[in-house]
């Protein structure tokens, strides 16, 4: 894990400094990018496994860089912001980041939240060829991809995970606590407001009325459980 490699982009050139030292140390290879701008040139040139975003720049904000990072990468982003409202979180998620740290922010948070991160498994580790069908679509987990009618939508990483936990407990009544625990990590349990995101983003992406859902439903005051049983079509299987 300490061998990925983590771009740093802010516009505050001591904060770089010093991330870049603390990361480094650590035996990450770091770079980093005080723009927006220099951001986007940097992910074209070269591979990354993470990168700290943070939300207030000049120029190219952080949220418009977020989102064309994510337009063409599934790297994944963690956002660095100073703003602790849950709307400016969720708006965070919505424009792609995987999640976000608070400035200003404890170093070993940081260090828990970019380990978490770093250790989602990749696509083929969460059920190589396994393919879900639900009615009318089919979710590759190995492509990241939802068929529906030829029309194909990709999954990020993040939707990915949240997915696959879902469909490997089925039917089972969900706690958020233990849902952000599985998916993003030990250090999660308290973010409620990942859930609802990501849980918005996969009932547009699989569900054929995302506001009337028959997959991913609520357990009010609890979490999320995923029907399998009234979806009688619903499958998991290897293909």
């Amino acid at each position: 894990m300490n061998s990925s490699r983590i771009l740093v982009v802010d516009d505050e050139p001591q904060l770089r400094r010093a991330l870049r030292s603390t990361l480094s140390a650590l035996g990450f290879v770091v770079a980093d990018a005080e723009t927006g701008e220099t951001a986007l040139a940097s992910v074209r040139a070269e591979k990354f496994d993470l990168i700290l975003l943070d939300i207030n720049m000049p120029g190219l904000s952080g949220l418009e860089t977020c989102r064309a990072i994510r337009a063409r990468s599934d790297i994944s982003i963690l956002m660095l912001t100073v703003r602790d409202r849950a709307e400016d979180k969720i708006e965070a998620l919505d424009a792609g980041a995987d999640g976000y740290v608070t400035k200003p922010f404890d170093v070993n948070e940081l260090l828990a939240r970019i380990r978490a991160t770093l250790r989602r498994a990749p696509a083929s580790a969460l059920g190589e060829s396994r393919v879900l069908r639900l009615d009318g679509q089919e979710i590759s987990f190995r492509d990241r991809q939802v068929r529906v009618k030829g029309r194909v939508t990709r999954l990020t990483p993040t939707e990915l995970d949240l997915l696959h936990y879902f469909v490997t407990h089925p039917n089972e009544a969900l706690p958020h606590d233990r849902i952000l625990q599985a998916v993003w990590g030990p250090e999660y349990g308290d973010e409620v407001e990942y859930l609802r995101v990501f849980v918005n983003q996969l009932r547009k992406k699989i569900e054929p009325d995302p506001a009337r859902p028959r997959y991913i439903l609520t357990e009010p005051w609890l979490g999320y459980r995923f029907d399998m049983q009234e979806n009688a079509a619903g499958s998991y299987m290897q293909r």
